[in-house]
């Protein structure tokens, strides 16, 4: 069975017209920087989000380098962030000037550890950066608090997560600003790079817009030294269409999340964590297991692909040597690096594939 792990061209055809449609309109007003698709977007996803105010930028990364920024990170700051994330994560620290204090996640949810905060606390901290991670939010109730408690900054990264919820509040919505990335691949991808921070504060959501047009107000006139980083008007008309079905799309990953579910319920593998607080939104299925390799192996050669989100752990990275962690100091973070296997997961995903897909897995565990 030809599976691909992720079938973006699916999507594209399903609301082809559409899409064509708002490029074109962005083609034929020559409004290819920022201008009204990117003002239009920015206003619906803010809406989206409960969040009063949304400012695109050309890519996740600098959406969480620009919140850093407009939340006053420095050289000499401290930022905590968990183990288990994207390199980009961390990297938006340094770039920010800052340093990145590493915590551990919790082993069910795979999200930074509220239990260990405390200890990573010094009085540099300035912000914490909890990681929304394969489209799981944080337990956001109890990173707020330790937050209230010593006056500290939280920035959510959220790109992994558009329109996941916590209690019923949504991704973006409750710190004091928060990052999304809408890479070609996440639940809302645009046709290209581009991201977009959210708040709540007006002063931050004017400091991103300065920060993210080479620190001006308006042209030629700069208040800050910022950056190049403004939203594509053709990324911004793709979202704003492909947001109206984002909700369809998340309801569809959960019903392919299901599926594995059912399936490999009574198979020696662990399934991400279920918990009725959470309504994940399943940017990745990741599952676990000792044999994760061999295991990956066996499915390629059955035409099954997958990914491992992710291989080496922040403070392995050659690039984190500096911080001087060492194998060991994260052993959560680090046993997941080990074990873990992402399966082909998209709303086009039908149920006879993820029924191949735990029929290989079933077999491998069976020795077949």
């Amino acid at each position: 069975m030809d599976i691909p792990y992720l079938d973006l061209q699916a999507q594209y055809q399903s609301i082809k017209s559409e899409i064509d449609s708002a490029i074109q309109n962005v083609v034929n007003s020559s409004a290819f920087i920022l201008g009204p698709a990117v003002s239009e977007f920015e206003t619906a996803f803010a809406q989206y989000c409960q969040a009063k105010y949304c400012v695109g930028v050309n890519s996740g990364s600098n959406a969480l380098l620009l919140a850093l920024k407009a939340l006053d990170v420095c050289s000499g700051d401290e930022v905590i962030t968990a183990a288990n994330t994207f390199f980009a994560t961390a990297a938006a620290i340094v770039h920010a000037g800052a340093r990145p204090v590493l915590v551990d996640v919790n082993p069910g949810s795979r999200n930074l550890d509220p239990e260990l905060i405390s200890l990573a606390l010094s009085r540099k901290t300035r912000v914490i950066v909890p990681v929304h991670l394969y489209g799981r939010m944080a337990d956001m109730d109890r990173i707020m608090q330790i937050a209230e408690n010593y006056n500290i900054a939280v920035l959510e990264d959220s790109a992994q997560a558009h329109g996941a919820q916590y209690q019923g509040r949504l991704s973006g919505s409750i710190g004091k600003a928060a990052a999304f990335s809408f890479y070609p691949a996440k639940n809302l991808g645009a046709f290209g790079e581009a991201g977009a921070a959210t708040t709540n504060d007006p002063s931050i959501a004017k400091r991103i817009r300065i920060l993210r047009d080479h620190g001006a107000e308006r042209k030629y006139y700069h208040d800050l030294i910022g950056y190049n980083a403004c939203m594509e008007g053709i990324q911004g008309a793709v979202l704003k269409v492909k947001l109206k079905y984002l909700d369809q799309c998340n309801q569809a990953r959960n019903r392919v999340a299901g599926w594995y579910d059912e399936l490999l319920k009574d198979v020696p593998v662990i399934l991400p964590a279920r918990d009725e607080v959470f309504r994940q939104v399943f940017h990745l299925y990741v599952i676990e297991t000792a044999k994760r390799d061999q295991l990956q192996h066996y499915l390629s050669e059955h035409g099954v692909p997958t990914l491992i989100h992710y291989p080496v752990p922040l403070h392995l990275q050659k690039a984190f040597d500096f911080l001087g962690y060492r194998v060991g100091d994260f052993p959560v973070a680090e046993k997941l690096s080990r074990e873990i296997l992402s399966l082909p997961i998209y709303p086009e995903l039908s149920q006879q594939q993820v029924v191949y897909i735990c029929e290989k897995i079933r077999a491998f565990f069976n020795g077949r």
